[in-house]
C-alpha cells in the first residue's frame, strides 16, 4: 500500500475563526477513507506498544479519531463530555478555551476502573487545555495514562510542554505545524 501525505488532506482556513488565527480542518482527511484509515493505522501502532484497557477522547473529534481506535484494539471508549451532556453522576474538570472562557468536561464515575491504562486521542492539540481536563478525569477516577495521541500537534502554542507538566507520558502527533 502506497503511503499517504496526510498533510495533502488538512485544509487551512485563515483568519478563522478569528484574525490571524490559521485553522487546520481536518474534514478532508476524514472524507478520504484511504487518509483516514491510514492516520487511525498509525496511531493504533503507537497503541499497541502501550499496554491499553481504554481510550478516552474529549468531545467531540476526539470520539471521530477515538472511537475507530478502540474498535481495532479490541477495547472500551470513554468519551470525555461538555457540562450536561450525562445522564448519570460524573466527575468533572474545568480547562481555559483556546480563545477565552472557561468550559466544563465530564465522565462517568464508573467509567474507569482503579489501575486500567487509558490513552487519551484528540484529532488536535493546540493549548494542552482539553486534554489535561480529560486527563484530570481519568486520573480522578483511577485511571493510568498511557499516552496521548493527535493527528496534528500546533507547536507554537505549546499544549504539549503542558502535558508533560503533568506528569511525562508516551507522546504522538501525526503532524506538526508551526505558526
Amino acid at each position: 500500500m502506497t503511503e499517504i501525505n496526510l498533510r495533502d488532506y488538512v485544509a487551512t482556513i485563515e483568519n478563522y475563526p478569528e484574525p490571524g488565527i490559521s485553522f487546520r480542518d481536518i474534514s478532508p482527511l476524514l472524507g478520504n477513507g484511504p487518509a483516514y484509515r491510514q492516520a487511525i493505522n498509525e496511531i493504533l501502532a503507537f497503541a499497541r506498544g502501550l499496554s491499553v484497557d481504554l481510550i478516552a477522547g474529549p468531545e467531540s473529534r476526539g470520539f471521530i479519531v477515538g472511537s475507530p481506535l478502540a474498535y481495532a484494539l479490541g477495547v472500551g471508549f470513554v468519551p470525555a463530555r461538555k457540562k450536561g451532556k450525562l445522564p448519570r453522576e460524573a466527575v468533572k474538570a474545568d480547562y481555559t478555551l483556546e480563545y477565552g472562557g472557561v468550559n466544563e468536561l465530564e465522565m462517568h464515575e464508573d467509567a474507569i476502573q482503579p489501575g486500567q491504562r487509558v490513552l487519551i486521542v484528540d484529532d488536535l492539540l493546540a493549548t494542552g487545555g482539553t486534554i489535561n481536563a480529560t486527563r484530570q478525569l481519568v486520573e480522578k477516577l483511577g485511571g493510568v495514562i498511557a499516552g496521548v495521541a493527535f493527528l496534528i500537534e500546533l507547536e507554537d502554542l505549546h499544549g504539549r510542554e503542558k502535558i508533560m507538566s503533568a506528569g511525562e507520558v508516551p507522546f504522538l502527533a501525526l503532524m506538526e505545524y508551526h505558526d
